[in-house]
């Protein structure tokens, strides 16, 4: 489950924010998943639970913002929204759609004290 390590991520982020910019509670943080991202949500709000017991996040919400897929088709030049990675295109009907957004995730905001 990479989720766990990606929780982890997460959490270094928040601490080292933290320490650059002084504060010592987060009440929530706002992470942004692309569709594309490969990234289990529920997992995600699960492993980052485990992660932030003991920590300055212990408790904080976690938002989860989903962001659409966004592909370049090939065939036809148009730009369309994607679920997954080979989607077809929405407009033609082919296949050669490359990924062209909503594979990152990143923590977005937080909410501190």
């Amino acid at each position: 489950m990479h989720e766990m390590s990606l929780a982890a991520s997460v959490l270094e982020l928040v601490e080292n924010s933290a320490k650059v910019n002084g504060f010592s509670r987060v009440k929530t943080v706002w992470l942004e998943i692309g569709a594309l991202a490969g990234v289990e949500a529920e997992a995600m709000r699960f492993c980052f639970e485990a992660v932030v017991k003991g920590t300055l996040a212990e408790g904080a919400r976690l938002e989860i913002v989903a962001t659409k897929g966004q592909g370049k088709c090939l065939d036809c030049g148009g730009s369309v929204f994607i679920e997954a990675r080979y989607d077809p295109c929405s407009l033609c009907g082919g296949y050669r759609v490359e990924p062209a957004g909503g594979m990152a995730m990143r923590v977005k905001e937080l909410e501190v004290e």
